[in-house]
């Protein structure tokens, strides 16, 4: 039986500028360079991912990466994509994998979104010369403020969080990536004065020194969690689901679990971690709210808890649900989400935007009268400032980051996390490829990306004539829809441009 599975990439290697210096052999974790009789460098470009790692080392600037192009029939049905998956699974009998988020082109609503601007009866504000306050809390708030006649507080308050900008970095557990991305993460996150999430891979020992900037996960595998772990954090969140594959559990494959990983996810050293789809102690509201009544329990009262939950079709009931469990916090996670490893089909046909599930969720939550019961964190493919100012204005207290954090240390997108054969260190715990990732430096670059963002969305709030991060949260009033049907509007809550 024959089929024909051509590959996605061509190495060009100029023969001119190539001095077979074997660089591109030594960093090429994919096997897609080689000696030839031991002298002269070629390519195997069958295995090339395109994560452009030999492209950036070669000293010589030999060698680029180009689309392979194979012209199929023209059928606007059997996409040569179809055709390709059709043949690999009928190769394999497998499962579909891939990495990162939802491809497709599906409509990306902060591209249909404007923003807007003070002009005279309400004049903008000078973010250099004014105060401008992007501070945020997360956590619940009480209905009413009880104080005595002297000013103080005459009320105990809920457990709250305060970080210095609404930017904060999502869950991505080590084993998925490597310590030295983790570590990373929480160097920035301290630097920032916001938050990094461990994921369910446990907390490593190394990072102790950044509890006080943790937000620790309770998922369905509970890996690594004891009350140690609960205590070295600053909220705890629940794992109901992911954007990238809602109603799927986690798998990372026992090749990655080394001794480090073991240690940290309290699992043998080479057995593959998975986490159910379901936990099975929830199957309903009542058992979240015993679940998270138990955290509490187990933390004095003293750390709020967050229910991380997949965007899908019902999710503002479910937002709804969720507060009335008990949650402090409910993170919402579109289906653009990455991740390391999920099933193609799910990831790409699962789920639903980010935008608008944020959108119903909290007109859900303030129709009901119960939005100050709850923190909203919207995560799922923030990839610039003024996605995170219009995910505010939109009903967020703070978003998640995650592939943004990952692209500035130097991700190159090719997909391939669940390989394990990260080139640049990031998503792999191969010695040699971690080893490529400096913690410090990696961090530096995130940090310069997130104050940029703090600046500019200072700079939008400024235009706005907007001087609080709390006068931008839910002011729809701040957004305009361009492209948009009636439907997606009202969903969204806002108006059309020109209205």
């Amino acid at each position: 039986m024959i089929d024909y599975i051509p590959r996605r990439f061509t190495v060009v290697r100029d023969k001119d500028l190539c001095v077979n210096c074997g660089i591109c052999v030594k960093e090429c974790a994919n096997e897609c360079h080689f000696f030839a009789d031991g002298k002269k460098v070629l390519s195997l470009s069958d295995n090339c991912v395109a994560c452009h790692r030999c492209v950036a080392i070669c000293p010589k600037k030999a060698l680029r990466i180009e689309k392979y192009v194979c012209d199929y029939r023209d059928n606007a049905n059997w996409t040569p994509q179809y055709q390709q998956e059709i043949c690999r699974q009928a190769n394999t009998g497998s499962t579909l994998l891939s990495a990162m988020g939802n491809p497709q082109p599906y409509p990306v609503y902060w591209d249909k979104i404007l923003l807007n601007a003070s002009q005279v009866t309400n004049p903008s504000i000078d973010p250099l010369r004014e105060p401008m306050e992007i501070r945020t809390i997360l956590g619940s708030r009480p209905e009413k403020i009880e104080v005595e006649k002297k000013g103080k507080l005459n009320m105990q308050m809920p457990p709250q969080v305060m970080i210095e900008t609404p930017v904060m970095f999502s869950a991505m557990s080590f084993g998925s990536i490597s310590m030295n991305t983790q570590k990373a993460l929480a160097i920035a996150a301290e630097q920032l004065g916001t938050l990094f999430n461990t994921g369910e891979g446990g907390f490593h020992s190394a990072l102790s020194e950044y509890s006080g900037c943790a937000v620790v996960q309770v998922a369905s595998g509970r890996f690594g969690v004891y009350r140690d772990y609960l205590e070295n954090s600053k909220f705890i969140e629940i794992k109901i689901g992911q954007g990238a594959k809602p109603g799927i559990g986690g798998h990372l494959p026992g090749e990655k679990v080394n001794i480090e990983v073991s240690n940290a996810r309290m699992i043998p050293i080479g057995s593959d971690a998975i986490s159910p789809a379901p936990h099975h102690d929830i199957y309903s509201i009542e058992d979240l709210r015993q679940l998270i009544w138990s955290l509490k329990q187990a933390t004095n009262g003293k750390k709020p808890v967050a229910v991380k939950i997949a965007a899908v079709h019902n999710i503002a009931a479910i937002a709804s649900g969720v507060a009335r469990a008990g949650a402090d916090i409910v993170v919402i996670d579109g289906f653009r989400g990455g991740t390391g490893a999920a099933p193609t089909r799910i990831r790409d046909n699962v789920g639903i935007p980010i935008e608008l599930a944020l959108a119903a969720a909290d007109q859900r939550l303030r129709d009901e009268g119960i939005r100050s019961r709850v923190s909203l964190i919207a995560s799922g493919s923030f990839r610039c400032s003024s996605d995170i100012v219009k995910a505010i204005a939109l009903g967020a207290d703070a978003c998640y980051i995650a592939t943004a954090a990952l692209i500035a240390m130097g991700c190159h997108m090719c997909q391939t996390c669940n390989t394990g054969r990260c080139n640049w260190g990031i998503a792999t715990q191969r010695p040699e490829l971690t080893a490529r990732l400096h913690p410090e430096e990696a961090a530096q670059r995130v940090v310069n990306l997130v104050s940029a963002w703090n600046h500019e969305i200072k700079e939008i709030m400024g235009g706005m004539g907007i001087n609080s991060i709390d006068s931008l949260r839910g002011n729809r009033l701040m957004l305009r829809g361009i492209g948009l049907n009636e439907k997606e509007l009202s969903i969204l809550g806002i108006k059309h441009a020109g209205e």
